[in-house]
């Protein structure tokens, strides 16, 4: 069975948890706190030298660090990524973004809030202002549509989902995008996911 690294509190851990069970992947949750130093044990810098999580450890005992190319990975050969060439790539256009651009401001300034205790109003402007450049990016994205890519969800919406259903955590105003709540909600029905409002 395959083995998970990570802590649910972060999103990027969520990605995997939400393809593993939307594909019926089983795995085994080994719980890391954060911020605890376990990432930096030999242990686990024998799974991934960057110290990061999530991890997975595949059933031939095989590790496979970053989030992404553990979605890309799960998500072969199922529904969640296109077959056709050109849609798996702009699904990988999302994957790339997310990493660069999303995750670097909307889920630094959560952490800040939820982990550091600082206040919202103290949050750097410049990352706040990025943070929600992302956001109106992803409204504009999903205006008239209901997945990134495609007819049906991919791996680019379920690595979108986690950090972006917790912004409002980091102190972004998720109620003057509608699209993007549409998303939302479209997402968590289609992963089975409870109202974000009433998971935490």
């Amino acid at each position: 069975m395959m083995q998970l690294y990570g802590n649910l509190g972060s999103g990027n851990v969520l990605k995997v948890k939400y393809i593993a069970d939307a594909t019926g992947r089983p795995f085994v949750l080994h719980e890391i706190a954060s911020r605890s130093g376990a990432t930096q044990t030999p242990d686990f810098l024998k799974l991934n030298p960057a110290g990061q999580m999530p991890v997975v450890v595949l059933e031939d005992g095989r590790p496979l660090a970053q989030s992404n190319a553990i979605l890309r990975y799960l998500a072969q050969g199922t529904r969640f990524l296109p077959a056709d060439p050109y849609l798996a790539a702009k699904v990988d256009e999302w994957l790339f973004w997310e990493q660069y651009s999303h995750e670097p401001t909307v889920a630094v300034a959560r952490a800040r809030v939820v982990y550091d205790g600082q206040a919202v109003a103290d949050l750097d402007p410049g990352l706040v202002a990025r943070g929600n450049k992302a956001l109106d990016l992803m409204e504009q994205a999903l205006t008239g549509r209901k997945w990134l890519v495609g007819e049906t969800m991919t791996i680019a919406d379920i690595a979108l989902l986690a950090y972006t259903r917790q912004a409002p955590q980091g102190g972004f105003d998720l109620a003057k995008r509608p699209a993007v709540l549409a998303w939302i909600k479209a997402s968590e029905q289609e992963l089975g996911l409870p109202s974000f409002r009433t998971e935490n």
